[in-house]
């Protein structure tokens, strides 16, 4: 694997188990408490763990799902303490984060605001306007986009508050002074490849800015906006076996097609749901983007539907192929080449899978040459700093992050402390909106203060805690240890205003936030009713 822009690389063995199966999961009302509101925020109140049991050969080793197979006895296991957790307490968290980018110009960062950044936020807040009414006027819908609507509007507030977050945090100001130090030490050091690196990152930022912009937009609107689609490869196939007379070809790629059918009207799916998100989002798109951008359907927008986009949808969403169960049937019925030229959905597919590859080669073509510029860069920097080490970039492997269990001051006035409890759940209720749901039970639970050994020593039921780990995406369900090596918590999001972390990391204001482990074993045993669970495991108390 490659490390610090490919100035190191490292070799690194992984044993994979595929056969994990679950045990338990709180209920959704107390896994997600907060939802959408509460995400990257603090104070936090939600628990949000599962349990996964790894089931092994006779001898310990990976296998396929096979009811012969046995939970893995591990080497090692970590004890679970129950003695708590205190201000300044040392924290380390093991887990495999997605991706950090640290090693950004200004310029790239910039980038990362106006042309990544922004129109995500600008599509993604239409299309879940869209969701959250229709999700909101029906229980099917809910359910359906549930996860859908979570997904998308994970990374849409993640990018508003990265934004916000590069400014509050000066990160500019701070990328600017470290280009600045940089251009010195390599005019000092005499090395023409550091002296004139920065400004060729410049000029490829510069060059790819544009069109970074409309492949953002592109993608936001046509590959995670808007569903509905046809296969139109396999229609062109099926074309040729019908013109060819192959039966055997024929029936092959209709039963291929009602596999594609199943996946697109399956049971996340809602067709009208999703007709009005393409009315929202393809006039957004068009005002968004310069005309060579848009998909070649557009034309056909403007001259057969007279600029009407609702026409427009209405006519693809009721006439195509793959519509409905009544206009499938009735092609698979009797397919006919002319029937497939005719599908509106297919030249829809066909217009943006063909935009889609002409803007990816343009953004390939205009970053040529970055990975080599990055690593001369990072290459230069390490230099600079040396003998202070470096961490390099997240990439996708294990890491180990040390810190300590700390509160913080977001702004003037305000103080943070480093944990909350279960009286900030009740605090938060509100029976009206799904987000802030309390179960009966929990509430009981509360009530009577029915809280076991998980307690605090003031009787409190301890929720969620903070500490200055340094995580990112990926690391969502990675264990937080304390200084013992025991398990003390869940780590499962950033907070609000050290959103710019994976650009810019900030000693003072970036915080992990993670469900305590009493929280998770109380909910396991006090409202599951799952002690057989507790007792499996080392307590430490």
């Amino acid at each position: 694997m490659p490390f610090y822009a490919g100035n190191k690389f490292y070799l690194i063995y992984l044993k994979t188990y595929s056969d994990v199966r679950m045990v338990a999961a709180p209920p959704s009302s107390i896994g997600k408490f907060g939802g959408e509101t509460d995400n990257w925020m603090w104070p936090r109140h939600t628990c949000d763990f599962s349990v996964f049991r790894i089931y092994a050969d006779a001898n310990g080793e990976p296998a396929e799902y096979n009811e012969n197979n046995v939970p893995l006895k591990a080497k090692k296991h970590l004890a679970i303490s129950l003695k708590g957790i205190n201000e300044g307490d040392y924290a380390m968290i093991m887990g495999f984060p997605g991706s950090t980018n640290r090693y950004l110009t200004q310029s790239e960062v910039k980038q990362r605001m106006h042309s990544t950044n922004e129109p995500r936020i600008r599509i993604r807040g239409v299309r879940q306007d869209v969701l959250k009414k229709e999700m909101a006027a029906s229980d099917k819908v809910r359910i359906q986009y549930a996860s859908k609507y979570a997904g998308s509007s994970n990374y849409w507030k993640n990018s508003i508050g990265m934004n916000k977050a590069i400014i509050d945090n000066k990160v500019l100001e701070t990328k600017a002074e470290q280009e600045a130090k940089f251009a010195a030490f390599a005019k000092a050091k005499g090395n023409t490849d550091y002296e004139k690196v920065v400004s060729e990152i410049d000029a490829a930022i510069e060059k790819s800015n544009p069109i970074l912009y409309n492949y953002t937009c592109f993608r936001e609107v046509f590959q995670g906006g808007i569903e509905f689609g046809t296969p139109y490869l396999i229609l062109d196939k099926l074309k040729e076996a019908i013109k060819n007379k192959d039966k055997e070809a024929i029936n092959k790629n209709i039963e291929t097609l009602k596999k594609v059918y199943a996946d697109v009207h399956n049971k996340d799916y809602d067709h009208e749901v999703d007709r009005k998100v393409a009315k929202a989002l393809l006039p957004l798109y068009a005002e968004m983007v310069p005309a060579d951008a848009l998909p070649a359907f557009y034309t056909t927008i403007q001259k057969d539907f007279k600029g009407n986009y609702d026409a427009y949808v209405d006519h693809c969403y009721d006439n195509s192929i793959f519509s409905n169960e009544a206009n499938f049937n009735k092609f698979i019925k009797k397919p006919t080449v002319k029937a497939i030229e005719k599908d509106p959905m297919t030249a829809y597919v066909r217009a943006k899978y063909d935009l889609m590859n002409k803007l990816g080669n343009e953004l390939a073509e205009s970053m040529k040459g970055m990975d080599l510029l990055h690593k001369t860069y990072v290459r230069g920097l390490c230099e600079m700093y040396s003998p202070e080490p470096k961490a390099p970039d997240a990439n996708f492997t294990i890491r180990l992050t040390y810190g300590n269990v700390k509160s913080y001051n977001p702004k003037d006035g305000v103080h943070y402390k480093y944990y909350t409890t279960l009286k900030g759940v009740m605090e938060k209720e509100d029976p009206t909106n799904p987000e802030f749901v309390v179960p009966a039970k929990l509430k009981e639970l509360y009530e009577a203060k029915d809280f076991g050994r998980y307690a605090l020593p003031n009787g409190d039921m301890p929720a969620c805690f903070l500490t200055t780990n340094d995580i990112t995406g990926g690391n969502s369900g990675s264990p937080v240890i304390n200084g013992n090596g025991e398990l003390i918590g869940a780590a499962f999001d950033g907070n609000w205003e050290s959103l710019s972390g994976d650009i810019n990391f900030d000693n003072n204001l970036q915080r992990c936030i993670a469900v305590d482990i009493r929280y998770v074993l109380f909910i396991i045993d006090k409202l599951g009713g799952c002690k057989h669970l507790i007792d499996e495991m080392t307590i430490v108390e």
